[in-house]
């Protein structure tokens, strides 16, 4: 009589699969990439149209200025809500160090055209050079006359 070895041993398959944790990573991928664009525009305005608008690559920039006024009269410098008294003071800390002293303008469309100016004078209070004002481009498809 004699005694059979089982080798067992040799068939553990000791590799890792990492198909899961590619397919895991990859989600995450595209969850960031469609959430990053969002978290640009921290303050909701829907900015008025205009035919000649102009594109201003530099307002896309993590370090622009940027201040919003909402349609029930908040501003905001940035993400955070400030007084029309302190916005100067505020942009004025913030422009120390920068060479080109420009700020861009987000406002309402139905935001109240004091609140607006308002606005613009605490930004010229602080020494900026120039200022932009954001808004959307309209679609000059829709303008098209057609003749018969």
């Amino acid at each position: 009589m004699s005694i059979n070895k089982r080798d067992e041993g040799k068939k553990v398959n000791s590799n890792i699969n990492v198909t899961p944790m590619v397919d895991v990573m990859l989600v995450l991928l595209i969850i960031f990439m469609v959430i990053t664009p969002m978290l640009n525009n921290k303050v909701n305005v829907n900015l008025p149209t205009a035919a000649s608008a102009v594109v201003m690559e530099n307002a896309n920039k993590e370090d622009a200025i940027t201040v919003a006024i909402t349609r029930d009269g908040r501003t905001f410098l940035g993400a955070n809500q400030v007084t029309d008294d302190d916005l100067g003071t505020k942009i004025s800390a913030m422009l120390q160090n920068k060479t080109d002293k420009e700020v861009y303008m987000r406002a309402d469309q139905r935001a109240n055209y004091g609140k607006v100016m308002d606005a613009i004078d605490g930004i010229r209070a602080a020494g900026v050079n120039q200022l932009g004002l954001l808004t959307e481009q309209t679609n000059t498809d829709t303008n098209v006359m057609t003749g018969q």
